[in-house]
């Protein structure tokens, strides 16, 4: 297992791109997303002090906000000159911070962005109490965009988002869920809200047409699954802790995911009795997680989910193909690299 640790200079180069590219997402949004920044602390605001002060401890700790950057590049990318996508891309960032807080309920998760959960700081009570306060913010600022169309998209990837958790719910702990309902529930909890950001930009710019918003969806679900893809792959991966996560968490947790589904399938029957006993009854002992470690690398089962994240990234640019060259086109396609290459 050592010889995962190993860093090529490649790998040296490839970190180099990652933070070249979101640097220049950063750079390229940089005086919009202030302008999100201030929106969001504007509407998170309440009389009822616990509330700022719990969505604060989420939203000011230290994510790269990914999903409101790519409405604004999206919105770039169409050379939109308007104000709407500074509303709508604190709506998507609203709508993944309340996804984020009942998730930590759901999940019982220890930490987020190497922080203490607010569940776990202030109950989770408050915590699912807040998020519907941020839900229904973002339901606001969806009204103010004045597109019933763009109402649809965000409220129906809402629906959509509860749905694929519901549906982690069903399968949690069972070892014969499928590839193909693993990337169901990933497309839904993860994918959908991406595709989202990136298809209401093709709405507010509407000279563009259906075209444009057609290929911006597929190009944010596609990033979307491979950005999860390479999620999932990490938890099993040193470079975890770097991300301000634990390795194992969804180990702990008994969360079926691509790497262990995988293994599973390519396992002996002892392997799989294994898998069994520390997945499916979560009767778990010291040293479990270090031996199901092995087990994925012998099976390859962390590289083989990268190379399916890579397919749906390059997905993600041929969707792309469609606009004209452009500084924000350039840091579009540099995002699906960065997505990817953080398993590195």
């Amino acid at each position: 297992m050592a010889s995962n640790n190993v860093v090529s200079l490649e790998d040296h180069q490839n970190a180099d791109k990652t933070i070249t590219a979101i640097e220049k997402m950063q750079s390229l949004v940089a005086d919009q997303m202030q302008l999100v920044n201030d929106t969001i602390l504007k509407r998170m605001d309440s009389p009822v002090a616990l509330i700022p002060e719990l969505a604060g401890h989420l939203i000011n700790s230290g994510g790269k906000r990914l999903r409101p950057m790519l409405t604004l590049a999206s919105s770039k990318l169409l050379a939109y000159e308007g104000k709407k996508q500074i509303g709508l891309a604190t709506a998507v960032e609203f709508i993944h911070t309340a996804t984020l807080l009942h998730d930590d309920v759901v999940d019982e998760s220890k930490l987020r962005r190497g922080k203490k959960p607010a569940n776990l700081i202030w109950g989770n009570q408050a915590t699912v109490l807040v998020g519907d306060f941020l839900f229904s913010r973002a339901f606001e600022l969806m009204v103010e965009s004045d597109s019933l169309r763009v109402l649809q998209i965000l409220s129906n990837t809402s629906a959509v988002i509860t749905e694929g958790e519901v549906l982690q719910l069903t399968v949690a702990n069972d070892l014969s869920t499928t590839e193909e309902t693993y990337l169901q529930v990933i497309t839904a909890k993860t994918a959908v809200l991406f595709a989202a950001a990136c298809e209401v930009a093709g709405v507010i710019s509407e000279e563009h047409g259906e075209e444009a918003e057609k290929a911006l969806e597929a190009y944010g679900k596609y990033l979307g699954i491979a950005f999860q893809l390479v999620d999932d792959a990490l938890d099993y991966n040193a470079k975890r802790a770097t991300l301000g996560k634990e390795i194992g968490d969804d180990f702990r947790e008994g969360k079926i995911t691509l790497p262990v589904i995988l293994a599973y399938r390519r396992g002996s029957d002892e392997e799989r009795e294994f898998w069994k006993r520390t997945i499916q009854k979560l009767k778990q002992e010291d040293g479990d997680l270090e031996h199901a470690l092995e087990l994925l690398t012998q099976h390859g089962t962390i590289n083989d989910t990268i190379e399916r994240a890579r397919h749906y990234g390059a997905m993600a640019k041929d969707a792309l193909a469609i606009f004209k060259d452009s500084e924000a086109k350039d840091c579009m396609l540099g995002i699906v690299d960065f997505c990817i290459e953080r398993a590195y």
